[in-house]
Order: C-alpha cells, then sequence, then structure tokens
C-alpha cells in the first residue's frame, strides 16, 4: 500500500509543479509580446524549448513512478 501511496505522489508532484511552471511561463512570455511584438518570435522560441524541458521531466519522473511500481 505504502508503495502505491510513493508512486503516486512521484509522479502527481512533478506533474502539478510541471503545470503550474509551464503556466506560469507562458503568462510571463505572453506578457512580454505584448510589450515588445518584434522580438515575438524570439520569445517565442525560448517559450517553446523551455516547455519542452519541463515536459521533459515529468516524463523521467513518469518512468521513475513506473519503475518503483515494478520494483526494478
Amino acid at each position: 500500500m505504502s508503495t502505491l501511496f510513493a508512486v503516486a505522489l512521484t509522479i502527481a508532484l512533478p506533474a502539478m509543479t510541471s503545470a503550474l511552471s509551464q503556466a506560469l511561463a507562458t503568462a510571463k512570455a505572453m506578457e512580454s509580446m505584448a510589450r515588445q511584438p518584434e522580438a515575438a518570435g524570439n520569445m517565442r522560441t525560448a517559450l517553446m524549448t523551455a516547455l519542452a524541458f519541463m515536459e521533459a521531466l515529468v516524463l523521467f519522473a513518469l518512468v521513475v513512478a513506473i519503475l518503483m511500481w515494478v520494483k526494478v
């Protein structure tokens, strides 16, 4: 039972933190693009790269959770 709780926390906490971080990063990027439209292309590229890295960390947490679940 405690293993399932640990697995649930292993995936839930990174997923929630990543979702909040992605929302904050996107909001700040949109705000910056509205202030300085000529730099929107560069900001968009940086935003997409940052969002990809944030999502990759959640996928790593999912792999760790699966490994914990099957007890490898």
